[in-house]
């Protein structure tokens, strides 16, 4: 895809949704880290229903801790591998009060040392609560880099890295919510719905549904 298109790319998106936000529900850094964690491998709706109860008894690391490992899966339990999930949460915690002072890091070496954050999460963390230009690439996001030709790579540090590259610095602040959002709702897996998208002429994508 050239440059032009790709500014194109970007302008209809942001035309459509000027300010995206992400779907999961938080209300500060603190409980945005602990819904990403917990989104791994499960949707941002079944995230939503247990973190509802859950941030509302626990919004802090400290009162986290207070629920220990045995109360945060009963209010996780509902979602896929919550047990490794409760472990790393509580951990996660504790490495905040005792090396934080409570307060999620600003920097991406601090985050991804603390359990169950990788460089997606950490990049999530970095983009919606401290408003910085990073793009974490999610499998919607993996998928439409690859299939429209805007970032095409093996891995999606791969495909990360082209769309640090070939994204412009205008776009960058948002790039994440409109690529994982356009993914999700239109260039779907398995039948991406071209009829009705956006960017439909500037995508390089051969067999696109009609």
């Amino acid at each position: 895809m050239t440059p032009v298109a790709i500014d194109a790319f970007y302008a209809r998106l942001a035309a459509r949704n000027p300010e995206p936000r992400s779907e999961l529900d938080y209300v500060d850094p603190f409980t945005l880290l602990v819904a990403v964690v917990l989104s791994a491998q499960a949707t941002d709706v079944g995230v939503n229903k247990a973190t509802r109860t859950l941030f509302a008894v626990a919004p802090t690391p400290a009162a986290m801790l207070g629920l220990g490992e045995s109360g945060l899966k009963e209010h996780i339990k509902t979602i896929g591998l919550f047990n490794t999930k409760a472990k790393n949460v509580i951990e996660l915690c504790r490495r905040l009060v005792e090396l934080h002072g409570g307060e999620v890091p600003r920097d991406r070496e601090a985050l991804e040392a603390l359990p169950g954050v990788g460089r997606k999460t950490a990049n999530v963390v970095l983009n919606i609560a401290f408003g910085e230009p990073t793009i974490a690439v999610d499998t919607h996001i993996f998928r439409l880099g690859n299939r429209t030709g805007l970032a095409p790579g093996k891995t999606p540090a791969e495909v990360e890295r082209v769309l640090e590259q070939v994204t412009p610095d205008r776009w960058k602040r948002h790039a994440h919510h409109w690529l994982i959002l356009h993914g999700r709702y239109i260039c779907k897996a398995r039948k991406p719905d071209c009829p009705i998208c956006p960017v439909a002429d500037l995508c390089e994508y051969g067999a696109k549904t009609v």
